[in-house]
């Protein structure tokens, strides 16, 4: 009888144990699953409760016109970020754009004054400026092996050194109105600026989601020497990455120039941490291999949303940027906490 009786006692304590490990289990489950939706959607949500709460306390934000200059405003930041996000998939960070973007804007300026070249001139000028900054960013990383942080540091000063150095310290006035009219202008009542900006969007979200090279991308951020071993060639990989954030940065300092119907050599100052900040908020992975462009384009909504609704409640400038390196913080925490 003692025997049947350990025995049940056993076979009863067993159950009890496997009981508690399953409702363990189906916590860590649910706790995982509730996890994930926010790491996923809760960007959305949070963009979403910011617009309300603000539309609420200044009635004057939820506007058509108000919308319209906050899409206007973040254009730029946007354009850039795009390209953030591709390079910090990949596990890189690239601080130059700024910089890049001032000296694509001179350069393109210079060759955009009335009835000098045709528009395409200056175009293909500011573009290739960027292109240059990029290649040169990409091969260092690639090639030598040098930290991004380190090469884009580098090309973040010398960059801003030679658009002093191109324009002697001087802005470029007296730009074309063709040019003008780009930063300007209007496409069906939507300003060209957002108008680029959306295409860039599509660009982005198309090459990321449909392509070989966004696919090879993820790969790289993900396990770069896996990548290697799976044949890729990370490389090549690394140096159209830089090559496409270089162009991008081309285009916004087109965009910019042509906006303000001038560019100076101080143009896009702050402008990389910005991008690095609307990817992170979006929810892509300093620690690479995670990353979205329509969670990018929420994160630059947020902050261009942010931005205008401090001034609307005419909220200090200093406290914005305080403000804003809160949520930077914070929004690395979270990744921290859901993806490692």
């Amino acid at each position: 009888m003692g025997s049947e009786e350990e025995t049940k006692l056993l076979e009863s304590t067993s159950a009890k144990v496997e009981k508690a490990r399953s409702a363990r289990a189906q916590r860590r489950l649910r706790a995982l699953t509730v996890g994930s939706f926010l790491s996923r959607y809760g960007i959305y949500f949070a963009f979403v409760f910011l617009v309300i709460v603000l539309a609420i306390i200044s009635p004057p934000f939820f506007t058509a016109s108000n919308i319209m200059d906050i899409l206007r405003q973040i254009s730029v930041i946007g354009i850039l970020a795009v390209g953030q996000t591709v390079v910090i998939i990949t596990a890189g960070i690239d601080l130059s754009v700024g910089s890049i973007l001032a000296l694509s804007a001179v350069m393109a300026a210079s060759f955009a004054h009335p009835g000098q070249y045709p528009l395409i001139v200056p175009l293909i000028v500011g573009l290739a400026g960027g292109l240059i900054c990029g290649t040169i960013n990409g091969v260092l990383i690639a090639k030598s092996r040098l930290a991004p942080f380190i090469v884009t540091l580098g090309m973040m000063t010398a960059a801003r050194g030679m658009a002093l150095v191109y324009t002697s310290g001087r802005p470029v006035f007296n730009l074309s109105n063709g040019y003008d009219t780009i930063g300007t202008g209007y496409l069906f009542g939507i300003p060209l600026p957002v108008v680029i900006f959306i295409i860039v969007i599509l660009f982005g979200v198309f090459t990321m989601r449909y392509t070989r090279f966004g696919r090879y991308v993820y790969a790289v951020g993900g396990n770069e020497m896996a990548a290697k071993a799976s044949g890729i060639n990370t490389d090549r990989i690394l140096i159209a990455v830089y090559i496409l954030q270089g162009v991008l940065a081309g285009v916004a300092g087109i965009v910019l120039s042509s906006r303000v119907m001038s560019a100076s050599p101080s143009l896009g100052e702050g402008y990389e941490l910005d991008a690095i900040a609307a990817a992170v908020i979006g929810g892509t992975s300093l620690m690479g291999g995670i990353g979205t462009i329509s969670g990018t384009v929420v994160g630059a909504l947020i902050i261009g949303v942010m931005n205008n609704g401090l001034d609307m409640l005419n909220v200090s400038s200093y406290w914005q940027l305080i403000v804003k390196g809160a949520i930077i913080v914070f929004a690395v925490f979270l990744d921290k906490k859901t993806k490692g």
